[in-house]
């Protein structure tokens, strides 16, 4: 595993060292990896749900 390291201003740190503290975080970086993979699985999930959206509908979903 890598590291990186990254600037905050005072007020974002503390926004994470209370997220860590009352989600039940390890370690301020379990947190930021969390929020990192929620981002990229909503980046996945968009073109599909965009792609839904926009097609034809097919039939009722009950129908059958």
């Amino acid at each position: 595993m890598s590291t990186m390291s990254i600037s905050l201003p005072d007020a974002l740190r503390e926004f994470i060292d209370r997220q860590v503290t009352q989600a039940g975080y390890g370690t301020s970086s379990e947190y930021v990896r969390e929020l990192i993979r929620s981002d990229r699985e909503r980046v996945q999930l968009r073109p599909l749900l965009i792609e839904s959206a926009e097609s034809p509908v097919a039939g009722e979903a009950d129908a059958g």
